[in-house]
């Protein structure tokens, strides 16, 4: 395990400004700016700001503010933040970020959990977290390294809380965070505290969605299922294909990744009503300084082949809450939740927030977190 400090080569920058100035945009098709997918206007906008206005440094300076560690494994690299709590007996949290994010989405929530007592929270809430660039993802990268899916980065999780040791320890985790926390519920759950998840993984049975009360879920999933998964169809098939425009293009990359900020986050349209550009451009360039983008994307590639980790036959046993926020991608109704979820002893419905709710909702989500452990110290 050794420390770590994050620092681009001044060629790196000069070169993804340099393909920034050369970039071809496509028309604009008739209608309205995001009907299709990325609105070309606003991303006319937002490359203008990343080649002349973004300041990476400052973004590089937030997140080394931060402890960090790498350790080189046969299977490749893990990077992580561990940053110690401040308070009388602070709890270990595993934080764990999904796609398309990074531990950028940290940044402002970090310290929340850390020092709540900064914040004006009892410093009795205090966790020491440890929040890793998920395996693939980020500094968790070289080339060539083996890819995983869910049950493998669950394991490697949990040996690096063991290597760390913290035998016993709490979860958080959004996106695929959420998916693996789930996993860890069912096959660690003997060192887990709890998990914490502000997205959830439920049953999708024709069977179980025919009952009356799932009816709203129902329309839901077949309006996500019909319109918004374009993106795991390619990812989970032709992972390797996708991953060249990505890896070339800047711009490209941009464009996949803001179309999921506009679409998953609590924003009315305007997706900087929930995010600055400056945090969506620091979780991209961190894509793509690292060349990760191509690695993130196996998740999906082996659950498409493996199916879901957890289901009613095999629910998770760990003491579980989630923070549902109403922009999230998918709302499972409670009871469909807890067929998966044996022991769901929270439920939180928050007013405002969608899927990126650690950048949106840092506050809310960080009380949320500490209420819910605060019973299980």
């Amino acid at each position: 395990m050794t420390p770590f400090t994050l620092h681009v080569p001044d060629a790196d920058i000069a070169d993804l400004r340099d393909r920034l100035a050369r970039a071809r945009f496509p028309d604009a098709a008739p209608g309205e700016p995001w009907a299709y997918g990325t609105s070309v206007n606003y991303m006319r906008s937002l490359v203008a700001y990343w080649r002349d206005g973004f300041d990476w440094r400052a973004q590089e300076a937030k997140l080394n503010a931060y402890p960090q560690f790498r350790i080189s494994r046969d299977d490749g690299e893990l990077h992580f933040l561990h940053v110690p709590g401040k308070g009388p007996k602070p709890m270990p949290l595993l934080l764990m970020h999904g796609w398309p994010g990074s531990v950028f989405e940290f940044v402002d929530f970090l310290p929340r959990l850390t020092d709540p007592a900064a914040f004006g929270g009892d410093p009795a809430d205090a966790f020491t977290v440890v929040a890793p660039s998920l395996p693939g993802y980020g500094l968790s990268f070289r080339p060539g390294q083996p890819r995983h899916g869910v049950e493998e980065i669950a394991s490697i999780m949990a040996g690096l809380m063991a290597d760390l040791g913290y035998e016993k320890f709490a979860v958080q985790g959004g996106d695929w965070g959420a998916n693996i926390a789930g996993h860890m519920g069912r096959v660690f759950a003997e060192r887990l505290i709890g998990l914490h998840v502000n997205m959830l993984s439920a049953p999708r049975d024709p069977s179980a969605l025919a009952d009356p009360e799932f009816a709203a879920f129902k329309a839901e999933l077949k309006h996500w299922l019909d319109e918004e998964t374009g993106y795991q169809a390619i990812q989970g098939t032709k992972p390797q294909t996708l991953s060249f425009a990505l890896t070339d293009s800047p711009v490209g990359l941009a464009a996949w990744v803001v179309e999921k900020f506009q679409s998953w986050t609590d924003c009315g349209g305007d997706v900087e009503t929930a995010l600055t550009r400056d945090q969506m451009l620091a979780n991209i360039s961190f894509y793509w300084f690292t060349r990760a983008i191509g690695s993130s994307f196996y998740p999906y590639y082996f659950r498409k082949r493996r199916g879901w980790t957890i289901s009613p036959d095999q629910p998770a046993t760990a003491p579980t809450a989630y923070a549902a926020f109403p922009k999230e991608m998918l709302r499972p109704p409670r009871s469909l939740a807890q067929k998966t979820f044996a022991d769901l002893r929270r439920w939180t419905v928050f007013p405002r927030g969608g899927h990126f709710a650690a950048m949106e909702q840092p506050e809310a989500l960080a009380a949320d977190v500490a209420a819910f452990f605060r019973d299980l110290r």
